[in-house]
């Protein structure tokens, strides 16, 4: 089963990914690991990217699912045209989208240290956010280990 742990940054793509992952006994990869080094230095700098700058990334990270069998991706797939790109070819793939407010999770981006993703940037990604439809939702607000376990039960 391929899973992309998708949302705004701050929201526990890769903590929650991680935890699903080796709940589920595969893979984890991190889409923040595969940006190129241009996306970077913009985001670092405080500029959002734009569809064009994340082309490539989504590209890279489709060729990546598409070498698995069973994986948990994290990766803020915010728009559809987004989710469409990174699941292009792959029969089976299954979305799980962490929400939770602003204040929530602008809370939890003042208590982290992200390498290049700054606070600054939250409110771009809540207005570029498309919820998407069919997926697996969780509210962020709950304890780690029940969002894993209710990512797992509605995944069953």
């Amino acid at each position: 089963m391929i899973v992309v742990v998708m949302g705004v940054s701050g929201a526990g793509k890769t903590t929650i990914g991680k935890l699903l992952a080796a709940r589920l006994g595969c893979e984890f990869l991190d889409g923040d690991d595969f940006h190129p080094p241009q996306n970077i230095a913009r985001m670092a700098a405080g500029t959002p990217l734009t569809d064009l700058d994340r082309r490539a990334w989504l590209e890279c990270l489709n060729e990546k699912l598409k070498e698995k069998e069973s994986i948990v991706l994290a990766c803020s797939a915010l728009k559809q045209a987004y989710r469409d790109r990174l699941v292009r070819g792959l029969s089976a793939c299954r979305f799980v989208h962490l929400r939770g407010s602003v204040e929530l999770i602008r809370a939890r981006l003042k208590e982290r240290r992200h390498r290049y993703m700054p606070a600054s940037l939250l409110e771009s990604q809540f207005a570029a956010l498309e919820p998407p439809l069919g997926a697996v939702e969780i509210d962020v607000e709950l304890p780690l280990e029940r969002c894993v376990e209710d990512i797992l039960a509605k995944l069953a």
